[in-house]
């Protein structure tokens, strides 16, 4: 699946089951949320912190896709066509940082 065939399966998702989006300010606190749990998985599995109990049987792929879902519904809700973006971000990147990381001393 690409992106934009994610984008209109959250959008039918939301017409089908979620009566309508929520309004942009209330998805970007989502976001911040969704991303906070992510965090908090991360930290805990793969930094310093250790992990509690009740966070050991948390699924990163599955807070990753709440990560991604908010996404798209914000991508439609503002008109943005991700895909179209994402590719244009991916030609800047692949332009901008051809030689970049290579020539990173700190990434030897």
């Amino acid at each position: 699946m690409n992106i934009k065939n994610a984008q209109q399966v959250v959008d039918n998702w939301i017409k089908d089951h979620g009566v309508r989006y929520f309004n942009e300010l209330t998805n970007m606190a989502q976001l911040t949320e969704e991303v906070g749990e992510v965090a908090r998985i991360i930290a805990r599995r793969y930094g310093e912190q250790s992990e509690k109990e009740s966070d050991k049987d948390k699924d990163l792929g599955e807070e990753l896709a709440d990560v991604l879902f908010v996404v798209l519904c914000l991508a439609n809700q503002t008109g943005v066509d991700l895909q179209q973006a994402f590719d244009k971000r991916m030609d800047k990147k692949a332009k901008r940082d051809h030689d970049r990381h290579h020539n990173n001393e700190k990434l030897k």
